[in-house]
């Protein structure tokens, strides 16, 4: 059964296969033995390797243990986790904070959570599988919007049953494409509505604003409506995701959210190099700076090239090729001339839409972005997508 399922894959060019890497996931990175430039990862400020969050977590393991040992309610909340959640709820400007193992984790103990038997939840059709996992775990109708459609979200609320329990689900940057939803109208929609709005703030967390608070922060938006969803695994360096947001939200989730109540506590360690890195974000704004120019940089030479790409607004820069053959064969092609960038294909996004997405990073030179964009446009001519 499982044989004929990953034949069909192959004919598709939708087969998937790990790639191993043998050393940290940096701009310079060895992959098979190979040294590499990466333009894949989501450590946008570079912090996945960097000394101090290393150090935090040694220092934590030498204090705490590996281990948690037993889930939050049990015993395994320890000083890093509670540490951890105060530094993210001054970091994100809410009353506090709760940590989860993963970003999709989160997610899957929260929304079902928030809509219950006879709710309605809206959400955008690019959302995360994570959100879209959650929504259909609940027991709340779904309905989804198309993306970034305000006029048709407003149709979609104008339709529901009056005083009916609603909330509205968005990312805040769009991890595939790049772009940003348009937190202003939405948080409006959610107020004029009485609906709650999630913003899934995974790529927008450290990178987005001007202190690196992230979406909410970018677009100066403040609702008690707004839930704040974020992870640890992407700029932050680490691992795991939180939410953010009232005392009594966060109890209740606390009280109620099954991925919380029924797993295992993050490693200490994983808690305590997350902190370093709050700290960090905070203390070295030239980092977010340096990432901004590489992303400004690397659009630019992309756009005179003329590569197709969406309307993206962040270091997530998607070039569009449709077929999913023609981005397998352009990410082998440049990796062939060592340089690293995925191909990304259905279900991951709409079919017709296959790409390559390309992110950079705060770490990344000039010297290695013109590398990237010379490979890119050599490739791209070769195979007669530009």
């Amino acid at each position: 059964m499982w044989k004929k399922d990953l034949q069909k894959l192959a004919r598709e060019h939708l087969l998937r296969e790990i790639s191993v890497l043998d050393s940290p996931s940096g701009p310079l990175m060895s992959l098979n033995g190979q040294n590499t430039l990466q333009f894949a990862s989501n450590d946008y400020l570079g912090l996945a390797n960097h000394a101090q969050l290393k150090h935090a977590a040694c220092k934590a393991i030498e204090q705490f243990g590996v281990g948690a040992g037993a889930s939050r309610l049990i015993s395994g909340t320890l000083t890093p986790h509670h540490n951890l959640e105060l530094a993210i709820a001054q970091f994100t400007n809410t009353e506090a904070a709760l940590t989860f193992s993963s970003g999709y984790s989160t997610n899957l103990g929260v929304i079902p959570q928030l809509a219950k038997t006879g709710g309605l939840i809206l959400a955008d059709r690019l959302c995360h599988a994570s959100l879209i996992d959650a929504c259909r775990l609940s027991r709340a109708t779904l309905r989804v919007f198309h993306h970034n459609d305000l006029e048709h979200l407003h149709s979609l609320l104008r339709k529901r049953s009056p005083n009916r329990p609603t909330l509205l689900i968005t990312e805040g940057v769009f991890s595939m494409d790049g772009d940003l939803a348009s937190l202003p109208e939405l948080a409006r929609l959610a107020e004029e509505f009485e609906a709650f709005l999630l913003v899934d703030d995974a790529h927008g967390t450290g990178v987005m604003g001007p202190t690196g608070r992230g979406s909410i922060e970018y677009w100066g938006v403040e609702s008690a409506n707004i839930l704040h969803m974020g992870t640890l695994g992407k700029a932050i360096g680490t691992g795991g995701g939180f939410m953010a947001g009232t005392k009594d939200f966060i109890a209740y989730l606390i009280n109620t959210s099954r991925s919380f109540i029924y797993s295992t506590a993050p490693p200490p360690a994983m808690a305590a190099a997350a902190q370093a890195a709050i700290h960090l974000i905070q203390q070295e704004p030239e980092r977010r700076a340096r990432l901004w120019q590489n992303r400004e940089h690397m659009y630019q030479g992309l756009k005179a090239m003329g590569c197709h790409m969406p309307k993206t607004q962040s270091p997530i820069l998607p070039i569009i090729v449709n077929d999913p053959r023609l981005a397998v064969e352009m990410s082998l092609a440049l990796q062939k001339k060592g340089i690293y960038i995925p191909a990304i294909r259905p279900p991951t996004v709409p079919k017709g839409t296959s790409r390559l997405r390309v992110t950079v990073s705060a770490e990344h030179s000039t010297e290695q972005i013109d590398s990237a964009l010379s490979a890119i446009q050599e490739v791209g001519q070769s195979l007669n997508i530009l």
